[in-house]
C-alpha cells in the first residue's frame, strides 16, 4: 500500500492501488525510471524517417535539378540553363560547347540554356538620339545628309559647294552653299565692283572687274591700273 493512503476495506486499498500504480498514471519521468526509455514508443518509427531521407548517390550516380538519377558514365543535362554533363564517380562533369558566336545588332539574347541564343536583331539605326528605319535617308543639316545602312550603321555625307562668284556671298537659312544675291563681283580695295565694270577708285587708279563668260578670268580682285596724274 501506497505510504499515506487508508482504506476501509480490501477490495478498496486493491482498487487504490491499481490505480496509483499502474504505468497510464505514471508521469513521463517515473515511466522512463520503470520500463527504460529505450523501450517507449516514440511519435515517428524508424521506417518513417527513412521516407524522409534521400539516399546518398555519392560515388554511385549524379542527381540533377529534379531529383532524377543517372548513372556513371551516362550523359545528362544538370538543369535547363546547363550544358551536357558526364556522370563520373567525384560527380558531374561538365564542359561547355563552343557556343556560335551572337549577331552583332543582337539586342535581346536569351541566356536560359547552355549557348545564348538571340531572340532581337536590332533593324534601326540611332543618331543623335533618334531612330531612323533601315536604308532610311534624313538630312541633319542643310549641308549634311545621311543615311541609315543595312548593318545600322549611319553613314553621313556634306555637300561640296561650288567656288562662288563673289565677294559677299549671303547664306540662307534652307540652303547648303552660299549664293551671289547681287550676282558676280569683285574687290578693289574695299570697293566692290560688279563683274564687267569698270570703276574709277580715285583721281589716278582704274580698276575692271574682269569676268568672261560665267568663270573668272582672273581672281576676285579687280584689275588696277594707275595713270599719270598731277595733285591738284
Amino acid at each position: 500500500m501506497a505510504p499515506g493512503i487508508a482504506c476501509s476495506s480490501l477490495f478498496t486499498c486493491c482498487l487504490l492501488f491499481t490505480l496509483l500504480c499502474s504505468p497510464l498514471a505514471m508521469s513521463q519521468p517515473q515511466k522512463e525510471a520503470a520500463f527504460g526509455a529505450e523501450s517507449l514508443p516514440t511519435g515517428t518509427s524508424a521506417a518513417s524517417v527513412s521516407e524522409y531521407t534521400y539516399p546518398d548517390y555519392r560515388g554511385k550516380g549524379c542527381v540533377d535539378e529534379n531529383g532524377f538519377v543517372y548513372e556513371i558514365g551516362e550523359e545528362f543535362t544538370p538543369g535547363p540553363a546547363a550544358c551536357p554533363c558526364v556522370c563520373t564517380e567525384d560527380g558531374p562533369l561538365c564542359i561547355k560547347p563552343e557556343c556560335p558566336s551572337l549577331h552583332p545588332r543582337c539586342i535581346r539574347v536569351d541566356t536560359r540554356r547552355c549557348c545564348p541564343e538571340c531572340k532581337e536583331i536590332k533593324n534601326y539605326c540611332e543618331f543623335r538620339e533618334k531612330k531612323y528605319k533601315r536604308l532610311e535617308e534624313f538630312a541633319v543639316s542643310p549641308c549634311e545628309k545621311c543615311r541609315c545602312e543595312s548593318n545600322g550603321e549611319v553613314h553621313c555625307a556634306v555637300a561640296e559647294c561650288a567656288p562662288v562668284e563673289c565677294v559677299d556671298p549671303v547664306y540662307e537659312p534652307d540652303q547648303c552653299c552660299p549664293i551671289c544675291k547681287d550676282g558676280p563681283n569683285c574687290f578693289a580695295g574695299i570697293t566692290v565692283i560688279p563683274a564687267g565694270r569698270e570703276m574709277k577708285i580715285d583721281e589716278c587708279t582704274t580698276c575692271h572687274c574682269s569676268y568672261e563668260g560665267d568663270t573668272w578670268k582672273v581672281d576676285l580682285q579687280a584689275t588696277c591700273i594707275k595713270h599719270d596724274c598731277k595733285e591738284i
